[in-house]
């Protein structure tokens, strides 16, 4: 399958905030077959960056908002800025089922199950922190649109905060097309998507905002 091309949303000399299609990876994975990546596809169209580019990351089946620094200095300060948690996030979802509060909020500590890997597991025990806000913003007949703001950046944190039982402190109900945590029919992609992206200017200090429009 081929997948679209990415877009620019913005750029300067120190930074570029792109809008990544579902199916390219953020990162180059392993083999000559995936190699076709966002951060390749970035320094092929800034050739003269200088910077190891990549700051976060995005699962190949999310789709949205990905910020690169174009310069070592660039990409060290906004790595420290995600590490420190100064940028705003948030994400649009479709899930499975009714979700039954207006808001809330989901803090479920996470680890790898390293036996099944690329699965994440909740474990109260060896789980590392993760938070999710999270706020309906429309109901249909089977299935709800969701607003995720991930207080915290686990790998697969909204994925599986949506998809653990309610009793179990999750929201019940899993992000449509989800190859792992739900039913991967029940979409024709996963149904996440980084609508928005704010973080401090690495050269000016200013607050930056980029939004992107959710395209299901």
């Amino acid at each position: 399958m081929q997948v679209p091309p990415l877009t620019i949303i913005y750029s300067t000399d120190t930074f570029a905030v792109i809008d990544k299609p579902s199916g390219l990876l953020s990162v180059p994975g392993k083999g000559p077959h995936k190699q076709d990546c966002a951060a390749a596809r970035v320094r092929a169209m800034f050739p003269n960056a200088t910077g190891p580019l990549v700051v976060h990351r995005l699962d190949m089946e999310t789709s949205g908002l990905l910020v690169f620094g174009l310069s070592p200095d660039s990409q060290r300060e906004l790595s420290r800025q995600f590490e420190a948690r100064i940028p705003e996030k948030a994400y649009n979802a479709l899930v499975e089922g009714t979700v039954t509060l207006d808001e809330g909020e989901i803090s479920l500590p996470m680890r790898p199950d390293v036996e099944n890997r690329p699965w994440q597991m909740v474990d109260y025990l060896h789980g590392r922190s993760a938070v999710t806000r999270y706020r309906v913003l429309s109901r249909e007949i089977d299935r709800t649109r969701v607003k995720f703001e991930p207080l915290t950046g686990r790998a697969h944190q909204l994925r599986l905060h949506a998809a653990t039982a309610r009793e179990q402190g999750g929201l019940g109900c899993p992000i449509l097309g989800d190859v792992l945590y739900g039913d991967v029919h029940s979409a024709p992609r996963l149904m996440l998507h980084a609508a928005y992206l704010s973080f401090l200017d690495p050269a000016t200090g200013g607050r930056v905002a980029f939004e992107s429009q959710t395209p299901f």
